[in-house]
């Protein structure tokens, strides 16, 4: 990609801070590479993909192992009433089975009996398994899986806000074409119009046309003048909205200077600049479009989220076995009369908040659902709509075309039986005005086909390749 030269760095409202070059002519190419590049929008879609991966870095550590130290002393007057000390390591795992490995030593005079063990301690080793609500699935499986949906999600939305960005750059690199255009046009019809006033007025002081010629003759460059300065006017505007997606590093906006210029012939260039397919079958949606990856990546969490609440129905049962020994080498003989073992049961007896809960959620997917049908049949009508705009726009280019060419010769032709006496100033200037309307029509025909252009890239979700 070309450096852009003579850019005006504007920091800090009216500090000059930096100063680079353009080339004369700022291509569209170059233009969306520097927009898709150092634009705030588009380096915040990247945000989002980095802040998915943060979440799942968060969820996975619902898994990680965990030690626990819990000691507890008293004395008093020179009594130790308890010393007990409790330290354990867990490891969960994805089914709702815990592996444990715990050390317990506690001593004192009154100590309470059940907490009574081996002068040395007591080595324990077991696991903890959830058989009803937390077997199938669980918070911490539904928190990890909800994550990686959403990691996936944020790709799919980051392609969305891209595509949003380079789409209205786009709009504003054709708006400011289409005035730069506008400007052209008046520039080379004043300059016709000054020349013809010249010789209009070397006639008159010769006294072979009427004096009073050379006031409408006048007119007409006054009247040129002024469309010209309201395009100058127009231009202006248009640079600066487009200055505001010109960024470069360090968040450093730039102005365009007035002597950048568009790219004259980009109509040909533009579906290679915003990487539009070649064969694009009317009103298909492209496979992986990021809107319905979106949508459909959402159905899928709230599908996680309803299974994690339908397994709510199920009771709470919790079965604990732990061995004991009181050397952690006894550990590689297993003795099954030494162990600790319990179980855990709840159940709400009318499951009025779950029920009630598992309803809203299989709410939320038909509303999903609904939504989801919805922009797929409106992403459909819209891509079919801008292939019948680009059509109709081709075929109103040609025949912009021609009428151009078709007022030129009349002018032509008038102006040359002017200089035979057979025709007069206000039959010039008034095929002049028709020319004059037909490039300017000329000119909003092709700005509006590469608005159906720009709104085709919008539809169909695509990103261009950096470069």
């Amino acid at each position: 990609m070309k450096h852009i030269l003579v850019i005006l760095v504007l920091l800090y409202g009216n500090a000059l801070l930096a100063q680079e070059r353009l080339p004369e002519v700022l291509t569209f190419k170059e233009y969306l590479a520097y927009v898709k590049q150092f634009h705030p929008v588009a380096r915040q879609a990247g945000l989002k993909l980095s802040m998915a991966e943060a979440q799942l870095l968060r969820a996975r550590g619902g898994f990680d192992p965990k030690i626990e130290v819990d000691y507890d002393r008293k004395e008093f007057k020179n009594t130790e009433y308890y010393d007990i000390l409790n330290s354990t390591f867990k490891i969960p795992t994805w089914y709702g089975i815990e592996l444990k490995a715990n050390f317990e030593q506690n001593q004192g005079i009154f100590l309470n009996p059940e907490r009574t063990v081996p002068q040395n301690g007591l080595f324990s080793a077991g696991v903890s398994v959830d058989v009803g609500q937390g077997m199938f699935i669980n918070q911490r499986m539904a928190s990890l899986r909800s994550a990686k949906i959403y990691r996936d999600q944020s790709v799919a939305e980051r392609d969305l806000m891209v595509n949003e960005v380079l789409y209205t750059a786009a709009i504003a690199y054709f708006d400011w074409l289409r005035v730069y255009n506008e400007m052209i046009i008046y520039e080379g019809f004043l300059e016709n119009a000054g020349e013809r006033f010249r010789g209009i007025e070397q006639n008159a002081l010769l006294g072979e046309i009427p004096a009073i010629d050379t006031v409408e003759a006048r007119i007409s460059v006054q009247n040129r003048r002024l469309d010209l300065e309201q395009a100058r006017v127009n231009l202006v505007k248009e640079r600066l909205d487009l200055s505001n997606f010109l960024w470069l590093e360090n968040n450093t906006p730039v102005e365009l200077q007035p002597n950048i210029i568009p790219e004259a012939e980009i109509l040909p260039k533009v579906d290679e600049v915003l990487n539009i397919p070649a064969v694009i079958l009317p009103g298909v949606i492209p496979e992986n479009h990021p809107r319905l990856m979106s949508l459909e990546l959402g159905l899928r969490a709230l599908e996680v989220n309803r299974r994690l609440i339908a397994n709510r129905l199920l009771p709470e049962i919790n079965l604990e076995y732990n061995f004991l020994t009181q050397e952690p080498d006894e550990f590689q003989s297993f003795h099954r009369e030494n162990y600790k073992a319990g179980v855990t049961f709840s159940f709400p007896l009318f499951l009025r908040k779950e029920r009630g809960e598992l309803k809203l959620a299989n709410f939320r997917i038909q509303d999903a659902e609904l939504d989801f049908e919805l922009k797929e049949r409106q992403l459909e009508n819209r891509i079919l709509a801008a292939f019948q705009e680009l059509q109709s726009y081709s075929f109103q280019t040609q025949i912009a075309e021609e009428m151009v060419e078709n007022y030129s010769l009349m002018l032509g032709a008038e102006e040359r039986k002017m200089s035979f006496g057979e025709s007069s100033l206000f039959l010039i200037n008034t095929r002049e005005i028709h020319l004059i309307e037909a490039r300017l029509k000329q000119n909003e025909i092709l700005n509006k086909f590469l608005y159906a252009k720009a709104g085709l890239f919008r539809n169909l979700g695509i990103i261009p390749d950096a470069d």
